[in-house]
């Protein structure tokens, strides 16, 4: 895998994200190695985050530092490795590992989803990455706002199927209440990629 120089002297290729920029491996099997090694850590990293939970009176989906985490690891690692990360996350999480919101696991709950969103979002917020949307606040802006909708786009609909409600419904519980905290979140990685990007670059 081509690795970015950080040095001032050679500037960072444009199809790089920030995974790219760790020191490169010396074989093959140590770059494939490193890549298991971003995989499993992007979803262990999710599943922290999804610790990190408060509950939404009325609706059955909590808010979570989960979906930050996902679009995060998602941003950083790149679209192979995003989707591989949070597939990992999803499919562990459905076969009994308790690492979704709050402790739970299983395929059976109605928000699971949104988790199946976070693949999507990762694939597409690692496919803008590699095209510098991480490197300037507005362009990371966007690209969280895209990767939000992305999320959505599943867990709402995912929602409405599960609670057998309308879909206008299933907004009224998984969405409404919840994009003030995106934009915050948004907010945040609007200062944080592009700042990693800068310390790096002068690295």
């Amino acid at each position: 895998m081509a690795t970015a120089s950080t040095t001032a002297s050679t500037p960072i290729r444009t199809g790089a994200v920030l995974a790219d920029l760790l020191p490169s491996a010396s074989t093959r099997l140590g770059a494939q190695a490193r890549d298991l090694a971003l995989t499993a850590g992007g979803a262990a990293l999710t599943g922290l985050a999804a610790q990190l939970s408060v509950n939404v009176p009325g609706s059955p989906v909590p808010v979570t530092g989960q979906t930050f985490a996902a679009l995060l690891v998602g941003t950083a690692l790149g679209t192979r490795r995003g989707i591989a990360s949070l597939g990992l996350y999803l499919l562990a999480g459905m076969a009994g590992l308790p690492w979704f919101a709050q402790g739970t696991s299983g395929w059976a709950m109605p928000s699971l989803g949104y988790v199946i969103g976070f693949v999507l979002a990762a694939g597409l917020t690692g496919a803008l990455a590699r095209r510098g949307a991480d490197r300037s606040p507005l362009r990371t802006a966007g690209a969280m706002v895209l990767g939000t909708l992305a999320i959505y786009a599943v867990g709402v609909p995912y929602l409405a199927v599960a609670l057998h409600v309308p879909l206008a419904r299933a907004a009224e519980l998984g969405l409404y209440p919840y994009l003030v905290g995106d934009g915050l979140k948004a907010l945040l990685a609007m200062g944080a990629l592009p700042l990693a990007w800068k310390l790096l670059k002068r690295g």
